[in-house]
This record gives structure tokens, C-alpha cells and sequence, in this order.
């Protein structure tokens, strides 16, 4: 099922204006676009435009491959010192009661040891920011996580959570990443970026670390040679200049340490936040948003939607207009969304299920693992599912 115009029609079309001409011109070549041409094509490029170029870069990178793994989330805490106007899921101190939660370093390993026998690849760490959870803590769950299961890929933390531990602990951003790998966490999550703008940023999350910091203690962690993702919050106060900006200065930074993998733009959801009275954005808004970060971002290898957000219909659609990863299993471990009003409550999908829901859009389907290698392409492939363990067994298609 494709959703957008091929590329050679776009080529062809005499009623596109000189710069959308010059744009697609580019892109057929393979040469960067520039600030001015993304904000161009936010403001004045239709769907099926931006959709075709998109498109046609994915299919030139990946073909119909799409990617996802077979995660869980552990969220320690829903409670934060800090006070970010778009969060739904964060509780303050003070707001203790019974929609929020502090897990203990056993209650996690718990969590942890409950996949045991299951043919996870990955955990994804990521929560509020409280005192207790400080850099020894942390330290030594990723240690106790690698040694009762060594070949689990921790991706763990935002810098907005290192900015904190960092500087409670008194040590640099320099030493405390490097302490920060050497205790058995293989690559950063993406989140925490929100928009980068100054402007923008002190308006929605003023008080916690700024863009400057967040793009140091990546290119740290990079330069340390291990990789991470990003993301950018977008729909709610930002303006599209502030979205181009945002991924220029990603673009720059993959440039200098090409240490990114891939990138996620997150929807703002507007349930049970101080931003409440925003109007959300459109699902045209969003498969445009997918569409121009692709093309921006040619540094780039993959762009993922992060189907619990949007919806899985939205994130089907979303792998014509750039899209190659849907993310993973999930296993209704994250509440960071559903809480926020998105379209998934209880976000869990089995193999399977994210097996057909690529398949059903004419996408061959590819587990990976974290970094990007190929745990099981499907091509060709059908498997019985075993429901206790969310496993697999494959079996040739029988034709």
C-alpha cells in the first residue's frame, strides 16, 4: 500500500514553483537540502510532495525493510523535581499518592528477571528525576542488569537525567558518561530533547537542562564510541523555524560524530498537562512532520515512529512518508504516553502482531536488535507464536 506520488511525477510536474522544483531536483541527486528549503517545505509543500521525496529517500536507504525489536520499558520513578508543562506523566514530590510509583532497585531487577526465557534483546530505562536515583544508584543497577544478563542491551537515561545525577555527584559530564558505560549501558534513549530553541524551551521546560547540554552529553557519549537516538517534541507553542532549527542542530552534530542512530519526532499530547488548551496536531501534520525530518535529515539512517504515540494505523501509514522503524514490542511497560492521551492505552504487541501490521502495508518486516543488526528478517517466514513467552517458532511459507 502506498500512500504517496512517485518521485519521477513530482520531476515531472510543471505547476510546482521553481524552489519546490529545485528541492526535488535535490533530493533525486542526493544533496543536502538547507534550512531555508525545510522551512519551505513545512510551509508551503503539500502531503503528497513531501511524501514522494520522503519516500523516495527511505526506498533508496532501506527498500521496503522495516525495522522493529522486542523491548520492555522500566520507568523507576513517575515523580520529578522538575516541572516540564507538556508532561502528563510526572508527578511532583508533594503529589505522592496512588498514580505514582518509586520502584526500588529490587522491584527492577524483578522486572528484569521477569523476561528471563523470553526472546527480548533490549530494556529501555528511562523516568523521572528524584534524589535516590543518583549516580551510584544507577551505577549499580546496570551493573546487577549486565550481570544477570549479559547479552540485554541497556539503553538508559536522558541527558536531562545525567545533567541532574552529574551534578549531584559532582563530576563531569566527561567522567560521568565514561562511568556510565563502564558500568554496562550501551546506548542512550532519545528523549528530553523537546525543542531545542532557547525561546521555546524555557517556555515549556525552563528549568531543567538546556539544548546545549543535551547535545554535549551526546556527542560525550559518542565520542566515547557508542551511539544513541534523538527526538524532538513537536505540535504544541513551537513554530516551524523552531522545528528546522531543532534538526539543523542535529544534523550538525551527526555531521562532527555520526554517533546518531535514528531519530523520533514525538507528538505532543495535550491530556492532563498545562497545555491542555493546545489543540493538537493533525494526523496530515504528522506524516508531513515524519516527511520533512527524512528529507532533512540525509545524516541520518533511520526515522522511527513510535507506534504507542500515534496509533498503529497512523504508524502504518507514517512507512510512506519516511518512516523505517516502528520501535518494538513494548510490552505495556510505558505509561509515558497513555498517560498523555495516546491512541494506544495498553501499548503491548506480540511478534506477530508487528509482523502483520508491516506486512499489511506491503513493508517486509525486520527484527533488529538495538544497534541495528538483524536479529530475524521475516521475508519469507511464518511463525507460530508462543502466547506465554511472545516467542516464535519459524516455519518456511508453504506456497
Amino acid at each position: 500500500m502506498k500512500q504517496t506520488a512517485d518521485i519521477q511525477v513530482i520531476l515531472n510536474d510543471k505547476t510546482l514553483s521553481r524552489d519546490l522544483q529545485s528541492i526535488a531536483q535535490k533530493v533525486h541527486r542526493g544533496k543536502r537540502i538547507t534550512e531555508g528549503d525545510a522551512l519551505l517545505l513545512f510551509e508551503t509543500a503539500d502531503l503528497s510532495f513531501v511524501g514522494a521525496l520522503a519516500n523516495f529517500i527511505r526506498e533508496k536507504k532501506h527498500g521496503d525493510k522495516t525495522y522493529f525489536n522486542r523491548n520492555f520499558h522500566i520507568e523507576p520513578t513517575n515523580l520529578c523535581i522538575y516541572t516540564c508543562k507538556f508532561c502528563s506523566y510526572s508527578r511532583l514530590i508533594k503529589q505522592r499518592g496512588d498514580d505514582s510509583w518509586e520502584y526500588t532497585m529490587d522491584d527492577m531487577m524483578n522486572i528484569v528477571k521477569s523476561y528471563d526465557g523470553k526472546p527480548v534483546t533490549e530494556v529501555h530505562i528511562v523516568g523521572g528525576v528524584l534524589p535516590q536515583y543518583d549516580l551510584p544508584f544507577y551505577l549499580e543497577f546496570f551493573k546487577k542488569i549486565k550481570a544477570h544478563r549479559p547479552e540485554l542491551h541497556v539503553k538508559a537515561l536522558t541527558p536531562v537525567e545525567y545533567h541532574y545525577i552529574f551534578k549531584k555527584a559532582k563530576v563531569s559530564y566527561t567522567e560521568g558518561m565514561r562511568l556510565v558505560k563502564e558500568s554496562g549501558c550501551e546506548s542512550l534513549p532519545g528523549g528530553g530533547a523537546e525543542i531545542f530553541h532557547p525561546d521555546i524551551r524555557k517556555i515549556i521546560a525552563g528549568d531543567k537542562c538546556t539544548g546545549e547540554q543535551w547535545l554535549e552529553i551526546h556527542e560525550i557519549w559518542h565520542n566515547l564510541g557508542m551511539r544513541s537516538n534523538a527526538t524532538m517534541l513537536y505540535g504544541h507553542i513551537e513554530k516551524y523555524e523552531h522545528r528546522v532549527h531543532h534538526l539543523n542542530e542535529l544534523r550538525k552534530l551527526q555531521d562532527k560524530t555520526g554517533g546518531f542512530q535514528t531519530f523520533i519526532p514525538l507528538k505532543f499530547r495535550n491530556q492532563d498537562n498545562e497545555m491542555s488548551h493546545l489543540t493538537e496536531s493533525t494526523t496530515v501534520e504528522d506524516l508531513k512532520n515524519y516527511a520533512v525530518s527524512r528529507i532533512f535529515l540525509d545524516n541520518f539512517d533511520h526515522i522511527k515512529a513510535y507506534w504507542p504515540m500515534i496509533g498503529r494505523p497512523t504508524a502504518q501509514i507514517a512507512l510512506s512518508f519516511g518512516v523505517d522503524d516502528l520501535d518494538g514490542t513494548i510490552d505495556d511497560t510505558t505509561k509515558i504516553y497513555s498517560m498523555a492521551g495516546s491512541e494506544e492505552k495498553n501499548p503491548a504487541l506480540s511478534t506477530q502482531e508487528l509482523v502483520e501490521m508491516i506486512r499489511r502495508v506491503g513493508r517486509k518486516p525486520i527484527e533488529r536488535d538495538t544497534l541495528y543488526n538483524v536479529v530475524t528478517d521475516f521475508e519469507g517466514v511464518e511463525f507460530e507464536e508462543d502466547k506465554q513467552f511472545r516467542g516464535y517458532m519459524a516455519l518456511p511459507v508453504l506456497n
